[in-house]
């Protein structure tokens, strides 16, 4: 996993609220277990039409967000199922942060480990970054993790709080693995006791 430290880019304005996980990623693109490959799915009902046509309207088609690292969401992004495709999704696009006001809690654990960040300011802050990501690829947007600060474009910075366990997760590149990795001694040397005192097992 990529850690995370700062980030500097361009933000995507989003202002819909309750963005599920089927409208991220939907459920006809679950078969596989690759994380690689789903970025071009993302948000696909809302990106293409029934001929598979770019929509020109939808955010991410327009020429200055298609580069875009960060989102700027309504509330509560990330509800219904529990489909890990989803951060999948957002980060093969290039999304490494997704801000909003509240998250759905297993989407929002499930981000931890995917690499990606996702930040929760209060309704004015979001309205001021998302005015800031309407400006376009100009006004970019700085999240830096070890400070747990948003900055805008016009450089006023917003505080964020983040549990001590996960920021040092992200910004070691730590999932799951990776975590179990780190006790490796540990664990070898368990293994060797345990083979001298039972070798039966």
């Amino acid at each position: 996993m990529d850690k995370f430290t700062t980030l500097t880019g361009i933000a995507a304005p989003m202002p819909l609220v309750n963005i599920d996980t089927d409208m991220i990623i939907p459920k006809q693109f679950l078969k596989t277990i690759k994380r690689s490959g789903l970025g071009v799915n993302l948000f696909d009902e809302m990106r293409y039409d029934r001929e598979g046509h770019e929509i020109p309207d939808f955010v991410l088609n327009r020429p200055a967000y298609r580069d875009a690292q960060i989102l700027i969401a309504g509330d509560n992004f990330g509800c219904g199922s529990s489909r890990e495709h989803a951060p999948w999704a957002l980060l093969d696009f290039g999304i490494r942060c997704v801000i909003s006001t509240s998250f759905a809690d297993i989407f929002f654990n499930n981000c931890f480990k995917n690499g990606i960040l996702p930040v929760v300011l209060p309704q004015d802050a979001v309205d001021a970054l998302m005015r800031d990501a309407e400006k376009g690829a100009n006004a970019r947007i700085t999240v830096d993790l070890a400070t747990q600060t948003v900055t805008g474009a016009d450089g006023t910075a917003y505080a964020f709080d983040m549990d001590p366990f996960r920021k040092h997760c992200l910004m070691n590149g730590l999932d799951d693995i990776g975590l179990t990795m780190e006790k490796a001694p540990s664990i070898d040397t368990f293994e060797q006791q345990m083979a001298q005192a039972r070798p039966w097992i």
